[in-house]
């Protein structure tokens, strides 16, 4: 038998790029010989993580299309007909026994390119609210793995596969490094922690909330690990100095996410596809702020699929810095509610989902 031959199309964000790695990595585990080819879009992130996590790739020319007036929409026809023609060639040339798309620029080329030469295609679909490129490649599609349940309302039945989103294993490999955590962080191990996330950009409403409720933590009685991102560091690091709180870390960026996790009582955080599976993965109360400026609001979506599950408490963007300080200081106050929401969240995880849909590409190919 000839080495099973994959192409894994798609990224942009470390939502879409680190589940792709993923599921590479459990393909490769599952069948070491298997030949696995990236295809991503020149000029973001995939390009350079891919290559460091041990992968060839091939980049097109695609970009997206802005949803504001600007020339840069000029050149989007022009990008999009060279990524198809690219696509196409890198589809001939490699001869995949399957197309996989994870979200982003490049997946809409590849898959279409592939569907059209008669090749098996999965979409993986991370939100719980379906975008229009995955609407439109759904369609020719073999099979969708989803994260959410009740997706039938935009796929056949038949092609549906809850798997979860595939998540970094060092992520949530955090148990028992409470200690390591504490001293990593210079806080103390047995206070109760706020973990604040945005995404490895921050998130300007959070941050400002952030800022507007320090004085909370005057008291000492609390403690807080804050990523800002780097647009945001300077400013929320004087803030933090000037109020001279000792029990309040304000960092750009969080290398160590286990460590944070090992921390965490509660979380404040975006609701990205990624991030809403971690946070059920390893089952951490959470107040999740979505970001409204996101193709058809999906983290909106994703957030009120956990809301509604009493899994998460949704506070929209533009009542962030009015209702976070009281929602934040009733939750910090109330450990019977922190223990409600962490148990509903586990309910609501999909644990090895990379292993799972690892398995729907290898029975496509079986059949094929």
């Amino acid at each position: 038998m000839h080495p099973p031959k994959i192409i894994i199309s798609g990224g942009g964000t470390g939502g879409h790029v680190f589940p792709a790695i993923a599921i590479a990595d459990a393909l490769k585990a599952r069948q070491p010989e298997s030949r696995i080819l990236f295809v991503g879009a020149l000029g973001r992130m995939e390009m350079d993580r891919v290559p460091k996590a041990g992968y060839e790739i091939v980049g097109l020319p695609i970009a997206g299309l802005q949803r504001r007036l600007t020339t840069k929409n000029l050149s989007f026809p022009f990008k999009l007909l060279a990524s198809l023609r690219k696509a196409r060639k890198i589809v001939s040339e490699f001869q995949p026994q399957v197309a996989v798309g994870v979200g982003g620029y490049a997946s809409g080329p590849v898959l279409r390119s592939a569907a059209s030469r008669g090749v098996p295609t999965l979409v993986q679909e991370q939100n719980s609210f379906l975008g229009i490129t995955n609407r439109i490649l759904a369609k020719k599609a073999t099979a969708v793995c989803v994260a959410y349940p009740d997706m039938n309302k935009w796929f056949p039945d038949h092609k549906i596969i809850l798997t979860g989103n595939p998540v970094r294993k060092e992520v949530l490999d955090f148990a028992g490094k409470r200690e390591e955590a504490a001293k990593a962080f210079g806080l103390s191990p047995d206070k109760t922690t706020v973990l604040v996330v945005g995404g490895s950009l921050g998130a300007r409403t959070i941050n400002e909330s952030v800022e507007n409720l320090l004085e909370m933590f005057h008291a000492g009685e609390f403690q807080m690990i804050w990523q800002t991102g780097k647009h945001y560091a300077d400013r929320a690091q004087n803030a933090v100095r000037a109020r001279n709180l000792a029990n309040v870390v304000a960092t750009p960026f969080i290398e160590r996410m286990d460590l944070a996790y090992a921390m965490a009582d509660l979380v404040v955080s975006r609701a990205g596809a990624m991030s809403v599976s971690e946070l059920t993965l390893a089952g951490k109360p959470s107040i999740l702020i979505p970001s409204p400026n996101v193709a058809e609001d999906h983290q909106t979506k994703n957030a009120k699929a956990l809301a509604d599950r009493d899994a998460a408490v949704l506070i929209p963007d533009d009542a962030a810095k009015r209702k976070l300080p009281e929602v934040l200081s009733k939750i910090l106050g109330d450990a019977s509610w922190r223990a409600r929401l962490s148990e509903n969240a586990k309910t609501l995880a999909l644990p090895d989902a990379a292993e799972k849909i690892a398995d729907e590409i290898f029975k496509i190919i079986l059949k094929n």
